[in-house]
């Protein structure tokens, strides 16, 4: 049966309409950056038609290539092509508010409850899913992103450097990046992009925004408006930490974040390693065991991945006190640390975007990304040695890792959920449901 294609485009859509869509969005965004791109697709794309295929491409290349998560970038992009400034910040803040709300209270919960023994049991059986789902993560990134031995020793010697050497993730990232930059002059064959999306030919019918349609007058490129935008942004950002330097805690909470959303370059996974030794090394504001079941907990939740920062940022604010009522520290340091995350999407989609719209032809990985995103491959496996050491030897410590004994029952419900994930496409979200049934029954019969 073959489905006519519309010969006209939608009726404009009003701010208030988009409104009801993205508040929508942020409260069924499951699946990771993969599964919210996929879904802004054949919402927005294909059904709604608010926006081209072309044009819906073009937006993604260009999010592909910067920090920060790319789908709440994507929704920003669309939404200020549609409706401006205004437009961008009610996509962007609806996509992560339900998030931000839910992983609050869950955290809150936890830590009041998280020594209850059933409670305990279930997060037994997360940690060895979370196990499987950053090795498969590596597995994904790695499949696409190494297509040859320079790269492959590239992702190697990224984790080394910070398995081994304990190197900072940041400079892993400038090493990779300076590397990537001269292999692109010096072998750039081997540097190519492997990535990326190209255009499409499938045709839904004409969309509000189509390839032909003129860019929008508040969309088109001014060097006058960019620096304004940049500098509003840039005074925000100061502000912001200006009023949080009386409070010591909250002003290195606000600066790590803002460092953090400028590393996110390859994905959630790819600054996680930051964040945990930021988080649990440095500034000690939770645990290992804690981060892993706040990326569990992550994984389970609507919006992007990225917003473990917000669970990071409450148990940093409960433990570090930074107000006396334990609810509102914690709500204190979630709200610090996603504000100052998020901010710089905000920007490089409102400052970018216009000279984005002015080029409209295809954005590409560039050499020092590729090498980049070929570090990023071991730092994240690096991650997940981290998580199963902590995971099959509970009681280790960084002194005498292997101290006590090897808990086998993780071990094979790693096993078991990395092949669910890998060999039967099984949705992370199911896998950690079972894995944490299956904690809660070993806590049950023993």
């Amino acid at each position: 049966m073959t489905i006519a294609i519309p010969a006209t485009p939608p009726a404009p859509v009003t701010l208030a309409e988009a409104f009801k869509y993205w508040l929508k969005l942020g409260f069924i965004s499951f699946g990771g950056p993969a599964g919210q791109i996929a879904m802004m697709h054949q919402e927005l794309v294909e059904k709604r038609r608010w926006i081209s295929e072309h044009r819906y491409l073009h937006a993604l290349n260009y999010c592909m290539l910067l920090p920060g998560p790319e789908a709440i970038q994507l929704a920003i992009y669309i939404s200020w092509l549609m409706h401006g400034v205004r437009g961008a910040i009610v996509a962007g803040v609806l996509f992560f508010l339900p998030a931000f709300v839910l992983l609050s209270v869950i955290a809150a919960i936890y830590l009041a409850w998280g020594n209850v023994p059933l409670v305990q049991g279930i997060f037994y059986g997360i940690k060895p899913a979370v196990v499987a789902v950053v090795l498969f993560a590596a597995w994904r990134i790695g499949s696409r992103a190494l297509k040859n031995e320079i790269l492959w020793g590239m992702a190697a010697l990224a984790f080394v450097a910070i398995f081994f050497f304990k190197i900072g993730f940041p400079w892993v990232v400038l090493a990779a990046a300076i590397i990537g930059a001269l292999g692109g002059k010096l072998l750039p064959a081997k540097f190519k992009s492997g990535g990326g999306h190209g255009a499409s030919n499938k045709q839904y019918g004409p969309a509000i925004i189509d390839d032909d349609t003129p860019t929008p007058e508040h969309a088109k490129f001014s060097l006058d408006k960019t620096l304004i935008t940049v500098g509003s942004f840039v005074f925000v950002g100061a502000a912001g930490l200006l009023l949080l330097s009386a409070y010591p805690a909250m002003l290195h909470m606000g600066v790590f974040f803002t460092k953090a959303a400028f590393l996110t370059i390859g994905g959630a996974y790819a600054v996680l390693p930051y964040v945990y030794q930021g988080g649990v090394e440095h500034f000690n504001w939770l645990t290992g065991p804690q981060m892993m079941d706040g990326l569990a907990l992550g994984e389970t939740t609507p919006g992007p991945l990225i917003m473990i920062v917000t669970w990071v940022g409450y148990l940093g604010g409960v433990s570090k006190g930074m107000v006396s009522n334990a609810i509102l520290a914690g709500v204190t340091g979630a709200a610090i640390a996603t504000f100052f995350t998020f901010l710089p999407s905000f920007l490089f989609i409102i400052a970018g975007g216009p000279l984005v719209e002015a080029t409209r032809n295809e954005l590409k990985f560039t050499a020092p990304l590729t090498g980049i995103t070929a570090a990023v491959v071991g730092v994240v496996l690096n991650l997940a040695v981290f998580f199963a050491w902590h995971t099959f030897w509970p009681h280790g410590t960084a002194d005498a890792p292997f101290f006590g004994s090897f808990d086998w029952y993780p071990l094979v419900i790693a096993i078991a959920a990395f092949v669910a994930l890998w060999k039967y496409k099984i949705d992370i979200m199911k896998v950690i449901g079972v894995c944490a049934l299956l904690g809660l029954l070993r806590t049950l019969l023993i």
